[in-house]
C-alpha cells in the first residue's frame, strides 16, 4: 500500500492500546527444572515465556493453600472435636448412671441424641472439606 505525500512513514507494528505487558518477573531454575521447561517447549511448540505464563495463570483462580495456616486450623478443629467428643462421653456416662438408678429422663436422651447427631454431621463436613483441599493441592 502506498502512502500519501505528507503522511508520516510507518515503522513496525502498531502500538497496543490495551493489554500491553509492562511487568517482568525474574526467576531461577535448577538445571533439571530448566531442561524440563525446554522439553515442554519443544513438545508443545510454544515459547518458554508463554509456557510459564499459561502454567501459572491457568490455575490462578484455584485455591492456593497456606500450609502453616491450614495446619493451625486443623489443630484448632481437632482440639474442638476432641472437646466435643469428651462432652458426649461425659453425657453418656451420666446417662448410664441415671439409668442404673432408674431416673433417666427423656430430656437427657434427647439432648444426647441431638449432640451426637451434630457431632457426626460436623465430622462429616470436616472430612468433605479436607478431601476438597487435598484434591486442590494435587492439581
Amino acid at each position: 500500500m502506498k502512502r500519501e505525500k505528507g503522511q508520516p512513514k510507518l515503522r513496525g507494528r502498531p502500538q497496543k492500546d490495551s493489554g500491553k505487558r509492562t511487568k517482568k518477573i525474574d526467576t531461577r531454575f535448577t538445571e533439571e527444572e530448566y531442561q524440563l521447561i525446554l522439553d515442554m517447549e519443544k513438545e508443545l511448540g510454544i515459547s518458554k515465556t508463554d509456557l510459564i505464563r499459561l502454567r501459572v495463570l491457568e490455575n490462578a483462580r484455584n485455591v492456593v493453600v497456606n500450609a502453616a495456616a491450614l495446619i493451625g486450623s486443623l489443630d484448632t478443629i481437632g482440639a474442638e472435636l476432641g472437646r466435643s467428643g469428651n462432652n458426649i462421653n461425659q453425657l453418656a456416662r451420666y446417662a448410664n448412671v441415671l439409668k442404673k438408678r432408674g431416673i433417666l429422663s427423656a430430656v437427657v436422651i434427647e439432648r444426647f441424641n441431638l449432640l451426637f447427631e451434630t457431632y457426626n454431621r460436623q465430622h462429616k463436613e470436616i472430612i468433605i472439606a479436607l478431601r476438597q483441599v487435598i484434591r486442590q493441592m494435587g492439581k
